[in-house]
């Protein structure tokens, strides 16, 4: 039996991680919560397992098999070596660490990555859902005929940023509705009813920071293999899910029959009617990235095309923590079950 360590047990990730576990091969694993601040002594539930968010202590991570990192940077980079020392795989979801030597960020459900695992890779980093989702798409439309220039504009929600910043967000709105002076401690500057590409000079939350995780870990899943991306990042004001704008222009035109095969598979579901356009709402709960295809207008040969555009959706946080979990079925045989006979 496994042991996994929950670090950040009771942000909207470390929920929403427990849910993946509880639905996957590790569900019968002993799980330990840990969180920091108010969270301590909660009581809460793995499966069926009920137990206490402990605070994190010098021996907390002995004889821990996975160590799931699911709060802010900061807390991190405060443990992480600690549990590297005490033998734990680390699985950063924060990414923190996607630029620590070593370290790699991974995505198994991409067919391109590279299927053996380093067996002295100290921690690794299931990529930002963002660039798990433009990753996929990228690589699905590889198949049809390379990829000449790729832009995305991707559109955050609050959810990105943590509990206090969709309470921020809820309570704008209140307010708004009320005429009532606006709370800023996260984002400082009026984010309901708006789209901003940035946020106030106070603001905790930080739209660059996301951008360059995503740039990175993109450009470490891609490794060459696809163009580099054109990207802007733009918060949304919504509470749950991403959604994605992608312009993408192909080395020669393409029946779009090949190009819809190209991109349906396991974790892309193409929606073909406009009725059913991908949205934020949609895509909650659900596995696969929505995605709908859209061939430049203009184009002379209505059933080929060069250039595209792509509307798609995910689900941020359960992408981000069910891409954690095939991570550490992958690292599973690094630890093997049992005793050698």
């Amino acid at each position: 039996m496994y042991r996994i360590a929950i670090a950040g047990a009771a942000t909207l990730l470390g929920r929403e991680l427990k849910d993946a576990l509880s639905e996957s091969p590790l569900a019968g694993a002993s799980f330990l919560l840990l969180d920091e601040g108010d969270a301590q002594g909660q009581l809460d539930q793995v499966g069926d397992e009920i137990t206490f968010v402990q605070a994190i202590a010098a021996d907390t991570f002995e004889r821990v098999d996975f160590t799931f990192f699911c709060g802010d940077e900061e807390l991190t980079r405060k443990h992480w070596r600690a549990a590297l020392r005490a033998g734990s795989t680390v699985l950063d979801l924060s990414g923190a660490l996607d630029q620590e030597a070593g370290v790699l960020v991974r995505a198994p459900w991409l067919g391109s990555e590279v299927a053996a695992v380093d067996l002295f890779t100290p921690a690794v980093v299931p990529a930002h859902p963002a660039a798990l989702a433009l990753a996929l798409l990228l690589e699905r439309l590889q198949l049809a005929a390379p990829v000449r220039f790729a832009a995305a504009t991707v559109m955050e929600p609050a959810s990105e940023f943590g509990r206090a910043a969709m309470d921020e967000l809820h309570q704008q709105t209140v307010n708004l509705l009320s005429f009532q002076g606006l709370p800023r401690a996260i984002y400082d500057t009026q984010v309901a009813y708006n789209v901003v590409s940035g946020l106030g000079e106070a603001a905790t939350a930080s739209l660059a920071v996301s951008e360059a995780h995503i740039r990175r870990q993109y450009a470490a899943l891609s490794a060459g293999r696809w163009p580099a991306l054109a990207l802007q990042v733009v918060l949304a004001p919504v509470f749950h899910g991403n959604t994605f704008s992608i312009a993408i222009e192909l080395e020669r035109a393409v029946e779009i029959a090949v190009i819809e095969d190209a991109l349906s598979g396991d974790r892309v579901d193409l929606v073909l009617e406009d009725t059913d356009s991908p949205s934020n709402l949609a895509a909650t709960g659900q596995n696969d990235v929505l995605v709908r295809l859209r061939p430049e207008q203009g184009a002379r040969n209505s059933s080929k095309a060069a250039r595209l555009w792509l509307w798609a959706a995910s689900d941020n946080l359960r992408l981000q923590a069910q891409n954690a979990v095939e991570c550490a079925l992958d690292l599973r045989r690094l630890r093997p079950a049992g005793t050698v006979q």
